[in-house]
């Protein structure tokens, strides 16, 4: 499981410790601003090995550090100090080329040598940035070169790419009711200024980043769809 500690990652981790009988996690370092997300990786890891019988579920937990690959091809706003805008081409600035690929090259050579198939991510294509390694045809096309590569049969599986914001808040509930909404909205990191220090009904934030504007949006859809008394 690629984990970040982040909200779509959080909630695919219990999708998937509902789904598998045992689940390995593995954190990236790569000279992200909003290095804070690693710090919640563990206490999110915590909380969730309490809930149903998840705890002898999840596995050891990996860390690689890619900083100096990723630094070395090029800053971005996102592992940089610089005003986060959108590019000639559309995209934010945010964007780190190559990120999710060096991400599942990294898994699938820890997959390789742990004797696991299945690796899960939280990329989505519906409610997100436009980061062109995040579509599905991205991990599709990833999933036949790291087979073809390493000579395996690995699935990689995202199981929100098709959710909105608003439906990856469902799909909390559905797996871990409101005490697995409560973790999500106070345990998990998304901005990315590694703001902390902002409570917001959605979590902690700048509330003006890409990533918290998302956020925000879907929580607000999620509750308007929630039925009232």
């Amino acid at each position: 499981m690629l984990f970040s500690g982040g909200q779509d990652s959080t909630i695919c981790l219990a999708w998937a410790l509902a789904r598998y009988a045992w689940v390995e996690t593995v954190g990236f370092t790569y000279g992200q601003r909003h290095m804070v997300e690693l710090a919640c990786r563990s206490p999110i890891r915590a909380q969730l090995s309490k809930m149903k019988d998840w705890g002898a579920r999840l596995g050891p937990d990996h860390m690689v550090d890619l900083t100096g690959a990723i630094k070395a091809v090029g800053s971005t706003a996102l592992t940089e100090e610089a005003e986060i805008c959108l590019t000639e081409e559309g995209l934010p600035n945010t964007f780190v080329p190559g990120r999710n690929l060096f991400f599942f090259t990294a898994a699938a050579a820890i997959a390789y040598r742990r004797g696991l198939r299945r690796i899960v991510g939280g990329m989505c294509e519906t409610d997100f940035s436009g980061y062109p390694d995040c579509r599905d045809d991205t991990i599709k096309a990833m999933q036949l070169a790291l087979n073809l590569g390493m000579q395996r049969r690995f699935i990689l599986e995202t199981p929100l790419m098709w959710k909105t914001k608003a439906e990856s808040f469902a799909l909390a509930h559905a797996l871990g009711g409101p005490e697995l909404v409560a973790l999500v909205v106070e345990s998990t990191h998304s901005c990315y200024l590694g703001e902390r220090g902002i409570r917001h009904p959605w979590g902690y934030g700048c509330g003006q980043c890409p990533a918290c504007v998302l956020r925000a949006k879907g929580w607000e859809e999620w509750q308007a769809r929630l039925p009232t008394e």
